[in-house]
């Protein structure tokens, strides 16, 4: 800041030194008039103190100049930043909320941000939650999920590691009613005594069990026979067609291999003589049949053929007479499953096929699946309208939680896993309310631009 004493009606400027910044400036004389100044004062304000300075230097008188004054802006210094931050001892530093550095004051706006970077995390959201969902689950979430239950469940176990998980499903309302963790391979007693706390549950409320849908694996028999009695047991339909379709590929891929077989091996170079063509000609013949075969090997399990896919099939197994006999039996099975029929007559469709399947060797070493006692439970569902013929319910529970297996959690604990799964149902209680809320909103907001055009 210069300043030139000791006549006021000198000049008083102001300048910025060495990247110092001025805080206030006078009215200062734009005129000079003759006057016996002695020297001028140089005075530098720092952040902590003034440092002043005296230099020889004369002062100019001019004659004849016609003294005036214009007033310059006043630079005013803000007490504060425009971005509120916890308040400091001094005008610029480390802030303890915020990650960010403060900058000098700038212009009339106060003090700005120099630089801007993520922060410290706040400490809301770290809280712990898990043990309190396992208390919300074991009441609030049961007395609703009970509330609707529609007596038809679905049961199915999950491995996760060297730890196996339990569920037990609504399979109408596809809630999630009792889970289990164990950290060992589940045994027949593990199941009933899994079976026994759930109809705990629902004695506790006057409720039963109709219809109990699982796979096939040979550990839910006996205890559901054991814990829930007369009880009907749907073997799920989509795992015992899964396994014939499995059986019925792998007859196919069989065809494929003795056809390979067939195949005349040839000497090396280019063909030459009559005999070479015939061979080279047969050999690409083959090929074209296995590969047909490997194509169109969807074609063998698909459901409904469209007219298309008929003619397709009926081409690829022109001089395969036992794989037309598989896509015939392949529809038998189906038919099967139809629910304009009884459980009685679907049986003596099944005992039919047995028999006409018998009568092939090797079809009836590939189909050993349809002599299955789960093809017999899965047919029981044609006598209860209500009861669901698959274990969608709690594959949709399992492929739930795999995925959470991958995106959320990655520790392997027995308490870990069933409080992630906790929180996890406790999402689903608050789920209903959330939907309702926001569907509210849509109508009300939708309803007031109507209003409004």
């Amino acid at each position: 800041m210069l300043k030139i004493y000791p006549n006021p009606n000198l000049s008083g400027e102001a300048e910025i030194i060495n990247g110092g910044h001025v805080h206030y400036v006078n009215i200062a004389h734009t005129g000079f008039a003759p006057s016996p100044a002695g020297f001028t004062i140089w005075e530098i304000l720092l952040r902590a103190d003034r440092e002043t300075s005296l230099l020889p230097i004369r002062s100019t008188a001019a004659q004849n100049v016609t003294i005036t004054s214009m007033r310059t802006w006043m630079i005013w210094h803000c007490p504060k930043a425009i971005i509120p931050i916890a308040w400091f001892q001094w005008r610029y530093g480390w802030s303890l909320k915020m990650a960010c550095r403060t900058d000098r004051p700038h212009g009339i706006y106060g003090e700005i941000i120099g630089s801007l970077f993520r922060g410290l995390p706040f400490r809301t959201g770290l809280r712990r939650r898990e043990k309190k969902a396992e208390v919300t689950v074991k009441t609030d979430y049961i007395d609703k999920a009970l509330s609707e239950f529609s007596s038809y469940i679905a049961a199915d176990e999950l491995y996760d590691g060297p730890f196996c998980v339990l569920f037990i499903v609504d399979n109408h309302k596809f809630n999630r009613l009792y889970y289990e963790v164990l950290d060992h391979n589940p045994t027949k007693e593990d199941m009933v005594q899994f079976f026994k706390h759930f109809k705990r549950m629902l004695d506790a409320r006057n409720l039963a069990v109709k219809g109990i849908t699982t796979d096939g694996s040979p550990l839910y028999p006996e205890p559901i026979a054991e814990v829930f009695g007369e009880a009907e047991h749907q073997s799920c339909q989509f795992h015992v067609i899964q396994e014939i379709n499995k059986a019925i590929l792998k007859a196919v891929a069989q065809v494929r291999r003795e056809v390979k077989q067939k195949k005349i091996k040839r000497l090396r170079g280019r063909t030459c003589g009559r005999q070479a063509k015939r061979i080279a000609q047969k050999n690409k013949r083959l090929q074209e049949k296995i590969a047909n075969l490997f194509e169109y090997r969807y074609l063998f399990v698909k459901h409904r053929l469209s007219e298309k896919e008929k003619r397709t099939l009926q081409r690829i197994t022109r001089g395969f007479k036992q794989l037309r006999s598989l896509r015939l039996i392949m529809d038998e099975v189906y038919r099967l499953f139809d629910r304009r029929c009884r459980m009685d007559t679907a049986l003596e469709k099944l005992a039919k096929l047995r028999r006409r399947v018998r009568r092939f060797t090797k079809l009836r070493e590939t189909l050993k699946k349809l002599w299955s006692p789960n093809l017999e439970k899965a047919l029981t569902f044609l006598d209860d309208s209500l009861l669901p013929a698959t274990s969608n319910a709690v594959e949709r529970a399992n492929r739930r939680h795999r995925k959470m297996q991958k995106s959320i959690y990655r520790v392997r604990t027995r308490d870990h896993i069933s409080q992630r799964i906790a929180i996890d149902m406790q999402r689903d209680l608050y789920m209903a309310d959330q939907k309702t809320t926001i569907n509210t909103l849509h109508w009300s907001r939708s309803g007031e631009k109507q209003k409004a055009g």
